[in-house]
């Protein structure tokens, strides 16, 4: 990761982890939404360049960006990461979400998945641009993805490996 964070020029053109990724115009949002997959078929969405949510294949969420704070899944909870600076390095506090935290966190998460699984069903949203240009499933295939996020039994995927310690 950066040491430093900044606002993202071209989106679309940054995210080259997602093989398959559009970059959309909504009603319910200011800045443009990427959505897309990587090779591996993990949904990221990008409602402007904050907040961020990645899932994995079976909806379920696995790493976050909000308010300028990073998240990830612990596997029962989300782990908030504030990247804290000095002159000479930068160190990640961990702090866990307690329950009610985790609650609020997954609302907010439904809602915006919800609004834009409304505007692909309702074909309100409208494709600025597109990587692959002729991939002809892509919207359908976000708005499936989607719908599997908001059906899945378990809204946080399993620890990442390696990255449950203090």
């Amino acid at each position: 990761m950066s040491r430093n964070e900044a606002d993202r020029d071209d989106l679309l053109a940054e995210v080259v982890a997602l093989t398959r990724r559009v970059e959309l115009r909504t009603p319910s949002y200011e800045e443009s939404v990427v959505a897309g997959f990587r090779a591996n078929g993990w949904l990221s969405l990008y409602f402007g360049s904050d907040p961020m949510y990645q899932f994995d294949e079976s909806g379920r969420l696995r790493r976050a960006f909000v308010g300028g704070l990073l998240y990830r899944t612990q596997g029962t909870t989300l782990a908030q990461l504030r990247r804290e600076r000095s002159a000479s390095e930068t160190t990640l506090l961990r702090r866990d979400l307690t329950e009610p935290e985790l609650v609020d966190f997954q609302r907010i998460v439904r809602e915006a998945i919800e609004a834009l699984q409304q505007h692909l069903v309702t074909r309100q949203a409208t494709i600025l641009r597109q990587v692959p240009t002729e991939d002809t499933r892509l919207i359908d295939d976000i708005a499936v993805a989607l719908d599997r996020t908001l059906h899945s039994t378990t809204f946080l995927a399993p620890a990442i490996p390696g990255k449950t310690g203090r």
